[in-house]
């Protein structure tokens, strides 16, 4: 039985993988590197030290990775100062009806805890959680399963007691690998055939969550 549901939150809950895609394609160009759609969708969620890894295996081992992520971050920002962040459609009454059912819910999110806290907060929606999760809280990120492992650890919870709300491969990889049952609501490509079989359920939208808990 499923007690609680652990969000991920980029693009899952709030519409900021778009954001990261076109800054990280931008960035790596800036330092004379070529980059693919393809290649950048590969970015999301990944945790450190993957992402690390995911360029030096494009680029090599003379890759700067903090001098290029530090430039994204600086093209980055201003943006989502300037425009705001706009949450996901559903996302509040998804996270009003849980709670309505006294379900537990998390974040489990690759972004640090100081961003999460400040990007949560700004839209109203730190109040609905119970555990906030980040993963710099443990050794390896997404899709290791380090992040949904320790959120379930601090929930009191076995992985299969919790559903796991993903956008991204990477996270769904993450959330399968520790166990937890895994509902995509896709964000800016839909599974393939390998990842469809990692998910308990496949939404179009977080207001179709509402029918599996």
């Amino acid at each position: 039985m499923i007690q609680a549901v652990i969000f991920d939150m980029d693009g899952t809950l709030i519409d900021t993988e778009k954001y990261y895609h076109i800054y990280w394609m931008e960035a790596v160009r800036h330092f004379g590197y070529e980059i693919t759609d393809e290649q950048a969708y590969e970015l999301r969620s990944l945790g450190s030290p993957f992402v690390q890894e995911y360029f030096r295996k494009l680029y090599g081992s003379d890759f700067d990775y903090e001098t290029v992520h530090a430039y994204r971050k600086q093209l980055m920002e201003p943006v989502l100062e300037e425009k705001g962040i706009e949450l996901k459609p559903g996302a509040k009454e998804l996270l009003a009806f849980l709670k309505k059912k006294g379900m537990i819910t998390a974040i489990a999110t690759a972004t640090d805890p100081a961003r999460t806290e400040k990007y949560l907060k700004s839209l109203g929606l730190h109040d609905y959680f119970e555990k906030i999760i980040s993963a710099r809280m443990v050794k390896k990120g997404k899709p290791a399963p380090d992040v949904y492992i320790y959120a379930c650890s601090e929930l009191g919870l076995q992985p299969a007691e919790c559903m796991a709300v993903e956008d991204s491969p990477n996270g769904v990889r993450s959330a399968y690998a520790a166990g937890c049952k895994v509902v995509m609501v896709p964000d800016q490509t839909q599974p393939d055939e390998e990842l469809s079989r990692l998910l308990y359920k496949k939404a179009d939208s977080l207001l179709e969550i509402k029918q599996f808990c």
